[in-house]
């Protein structure tokens, strides 16, 4: 009997994660492994390559253990998008630990750029804005600062891949060095309208082509993950940074259809189909996905802090011994407090862009407890999302489309029911959380799924998706207005004039 069985490696910024999904897009076994988070200097966080590339193998092994290897179809790969890692070609040594998407090391390197005016050429070609978060400046701090880098760099002695490409790496035993378009699309050098690597761009950020990756569309097979890891061959099918990922789990494949997840960080992605749309709310265009060499465009917001502002409050401030605690110590909180968070601990991302913002709570009296500060920690990702949804709004009305009219959530935060209504409230939209809210992971199935064969076309992942529960909005505008308003005034507090 054919496999009808895909391994979803899910990689991602706090954990290592494996989940097999059957023919049917439902999640029938997984394995899972914290990742340990390296914070070297103010505003610098990193990861160890090879601590990832173990605890992935390791995960991958436990996941199959129960269904077989003979199950499994093939690997669909999503992974943290803007995380940079550097490596020998011959060894498959990297040569600085990864620099994680939420560092901010090249802040002073992005605003010389912005200085020299290149941001309107990044921004035209790239979609994205020159901020610290993109790999581009990443790659260039590592072959600057880790001696004889750049020199080897240039004779095509190091790779330079996001965290997909070097899962891919290793999966091949050293043979295949690629990426997907969606990945690329993250880095600052790759021009999401002629879909290539950007020589001018690479020009002026100094980083060798020699060193980058073959780019593919997200469903197809990038190589083979040798017989020694698993026990027999198994194809790589499918690659899908985090975040699109999540959009091709969701199923949001027509023009203003909008999810957002809700991890380590929130991502909202919509869908603007064939329209490449010119943000004028800082916004970012990227590739959402392109199946069959067609790229499919959407508008995304990033917030560096959502499951990450509830892991500080458990590890950090120790008030949560668990996340699953925050939702009850929220309802507990006096409805009639003031007390703002706003996790600024990396900056602000969309639509602020500031890097040099810094966590704030305002609002505080002597009435205020630990429920208070719980509870705005929680409103804080609702408020940003706010943020979000009103600059997708103006920016697709600018653009002649359609704002969407419903949210589509996912991600480990929606599991939480008090905190998917304060969304619905802050927004005054319905949230639809799916069925299988693990969407990232099931996104990368569908696309290994596309190419082996168990789905036909995005018709049939369409087809799959489940919505579990609508959360309508509750509360008067007036509340809604009154609540955002103070939110505001909380971040301009946050933010270094």
């Amino acid at each position: 009997m054919a496999a009808t069985h895909i391994l979803s490696i899910d990689q991602g910024t706090t954990s290592s994660r494996a989940i097999v999904f059957d023919g049917a897009g439902s999640p029938v076994a997984s394995a899972q492994k914290e990742l340990t988070q390296h914070f070297p200097s103010d505003g610098w966080v990193e990861h160890d390559p090879v601590e990832i590339w173990n605890d992935t193998l390791a995960v991958c092994r436990e996941a199959i253990a129960d269904i077989g290897v003979s199950e499994i179809a093939g690997i669909g790969i999503t992974n943290q998008r803007e995380t940079t890692v550097v490596w020998d070609r011959a060894t498959g040594e990297p040569v600085y630990r990864a620099i994680v998407w939420q560092d901010r090391r090249t802040a002073d390197a992005c605003a010389a750029l912005k200085a020299d005016g290149h941001e309107a050429l990044f921004k035209q070609r790239t979609g994205l804005l020159l901020d610290p978060y993109f790999s581009g400046t990443k790659v260039a701090w590592i072959l600057d600062n880790v001696e004889g880098a750049r020199a080897r760099a240039e004779k095509g002695e190091l790779c330079f891949g996001t965290i997909d490409s070097w899962l891919v790496f290793n999966l091949t035993g050293g043979e295949v060095h690629a990426t997907d378009v969606t990945n690329a699309s993250r880095t600052l050098l790759f021009n999401i309208e002629t879909q290539d690597w950007d020589e001018e761009l690479l020009s002026i950020l100094r980083v060798p082509r020699e060193m980058l990756p073959r780019v593919l569309d997200p469903a197809a097979v990038f190589g083979t993950a040798v017989e020694q890891h698993f026990g027999t061959p198994i194809p790589v099918a499918g690659i899908l940074g985090d975040q699109q990922a999540a959009t091709v789990g969701q199923a949001c494949f027509a023009p203003g259809l909008m999810k957002s997840t809700y991890g380590t960080g929130c991502f909202a992605l919509v869908n603007t189909g064939e329209t490449k749309v010119d943000s004028a709310n800082r916004l970012l265009g990227t590739v959402a996905y392109r199946f069959g060499g067609t790229p499919t465009y959407a508008l995304e917001g990033s917030i560096f802090m959502a499951g990450a502002t509830v892991q500080w409050l458990r590890d950090k401030m120790g008030l949560i011994a668990s996340a699953q605690e925050s939702e009850a110590l929220a309802k507990e909180a006096d409805p009639a407090s003031n007390v703002y968070l706003v996790p600024a601990f990396t900056g602000l991302g969309a639509p602020y862009w500031d890097p040099h913002a810094r966590g704030t709570i305002v609002g505080m009296t002597r009435d205020t407890g630990r429920a208070e500060i719980v509870c705005a920690a929680l409103e804080a990702v609702a408020f940003q999302t706010r943020d979000l949804m009103d600059a997708m709004a103006d920016d697709m009305s600018r653009a002649g489309l359609t704002a969407p009219t419903e949210l589509r959530v996912d991600g480990g935060m929606v599991a939480n029911d008090w905190f998917c209504q304060v969304l619905a409230d802050t927004l005054g939209r319905p949230i639809a959380r799916p069925a299988v809210t693990e969407t990232t992971s099931l996104g990368a199935a569908f696309a290994a799924g596309l190419t082996v064969g168990l789905f036909k076309s995005t018709d049939d992942v369409e087809g799959i998706w489940q919505l579990d529960k609508t959360f309508d909005p509750q509360k008067p505008e007036d509340w809604r207005e009154g609540r955002y308003a103070g939110w505001q005034d909380a971040v301009r507090r946050a933010r270094v004039e």
